[in-house]
């Protein structure tokens, strides 16, 4: 059985310059890997917990030795020179050393930095690549996934008007992942001509994408099917739609309702607003809609919509396979996002992605605000057969890591299909 001889982590930096957390291990068999840990910033309240110093004399106390100390020190006294038969079997392991409940004893980024770090190992010493390695998930099988590009931020993600988080183009249409690839660069190459061209800022927010001075959701995405126009490309589900990730947690009032620029709205016309915006653009996918304690509006939403687009829980279910279930039982959502440091341990991921995969839901991939070049979910798309990811714009190369990993398997794997799952 594979027994960890070395273990060490670093404070290194993330894409917003803030501190996260590098683990790399060796194996008894010379086998070396490393990982790099993610962090978010719209965040739901049950995530597991990044564990930070809150040391104001350094970065703003947002640094992380003490998650490194807790992988240099208990977590390496726990498992070097200790066999484990599986990935799964190290987790439950780390599980029951921290021993709370969401991970706020050593951290959930000390403990998914070694998990990550572990599989990789695990991948590189069987000789194999880290997508054939990874388990599928339910009846779902290795796939391409379709790339949902981040071409327009607002919210938490960028310092403009804009109260909705996320506007991402999706080539649901193309025939392989270097032509999505190129449709997504094409459209945003398009796109910041079009926003510079009506005197716009072509700013990026955190994940790469344009960050104009539009207030209203409904503008951006009109100047989105235009560009998609622009660039040669078919609005709509044979061609490139569009997903929208509101995160409306961050714009819930006190009072319960939804402030979208400077207008409050209940749960039932939120719905009404979102409703209007389907029936009028090629909209297919819609996340965290309504707010993460908003479970009667969530269901009201999963009835008026749900067989018309993609409806996908992030803040609700925090890639928590116990929490999806309940949304499974109360008819919430189709589908929830899945975020490694959301849960923080690979094989509670998977495990979320097993209950989404049973009961019919489906999951999509997803990076961090706060990203590293590290392609693990790249990887793990591929492997669970989820059929989409977002990993932010085609720019910036903590997002376009990710991409590139995507188009390297698809060449080298031309059998494995490219798109969502029937």
């Amino acid at each position: 059985m594979p027994t960890i001889t070395t273990l060490n982590a670093l404070e290194i930096l993330d894409s917003r310059s803030r501190p996260t957390v590098k683990v790399v291990l060796t194996l008894d068999d010379g086998t070396r890997a490393q990982a790099q840990v993610p962090s978010g910033a719209s965040t739901g309240t049950r995530e597991a917990v990044e564990l930070r110093d809150g040391d104001q004399s350094r970065y703003r106390g947002l640094g992380v030795r003490t998650a490194v100390a807790n992988v240099t020190g208990p977590i390496a006294r726990e498992i070097i020179g200790r066999p484990f038969d599986s990935l799964e079997t190290l987790d439950r392991a780390l599980i029951a050393l921290d021993g709370t409940e969401h991970k706020s004893g050593l951290g959930a980024n000390a403990i998914l930095g070694v998990s990550m770090a572990f599989a990789r190992a695990l991948a590189t010493s069987a000789g194999q690549e880290l997508f054939e390695f990874l388990p599928s998930v339910g009846s779902q099988t290795p796939r391409m996934p379709v790339p949902c590009f981040n071409v327009l931020n607002g919210g938490v993600h960028a310092a403009n008007p804009l109260d909705f988080q996320e506007f991402m183009i999706c080539p649901l249409g193309a025939p392989t992942m270097a032509e999505a690839v190129r449709a997504g660069s094409e459209i945003y190459g398009a796109l910041r001509s079009q926003l510079a061209d009506a005197g716009h800022p072509v700013g990026l927010g955190d994940e790469g994408g344009f960050a104009p001075d539009i207030a209203q959701p409904e503008e951006v995405l009109d100047v989105i099917v235009a560009a998609i126009r622009a660039a040669g490309y078919t609005p709509g589900r044979d061609g490139v739609a569009i997903a929208m990730d509101p995160a409306s947690s961050e714009f819930r009032a006190d009072d319960g309702t939804y402030v979208v620029a400077g207008e409050h709205f209940t749960s039932d016309q939120m719905i009404d607003r979102y409703q209007a915006i389907v029936d009028s653009y090629p909209v297919w996918l819609l996340e965290d809609g309504l707010a993460e304690d908003d479970w009667d509006g969530w269901a009201r939403l999963t009835g008026r919509l749900g067989d018309r687009i993609e409806l996908v829980g992030d803040d609700i279910f925090c890639t928590n396979p116990a929490i999806i279930g309940q949304g499974i039982e109360k008819g919430v959502a189709s589908a929830s996002l899945i975020k490694l440091n959301q849960i923080g341990s690979v094989s509670e991921t998977l495990e979320a992605m097993r209950v989404c995969a049973d009961a019919g839901y489906r999951q999509f991939m997803s990076h961090r605000s706060g990203e590293t070049p590290d392609t693990f979910i790249a990887d793990l798309a591929v492997a669970t057969g989820c059929g989409h990811i977002k990993a932010g714009a085609p720019a910036r190369g903590e997002r376009v890591a990710k991409y590139n990993r995507l188009i390297e398997i698809s060449a080298a794997h031309p059998e494995l299909p490219y798109g969502l799952p029937d």
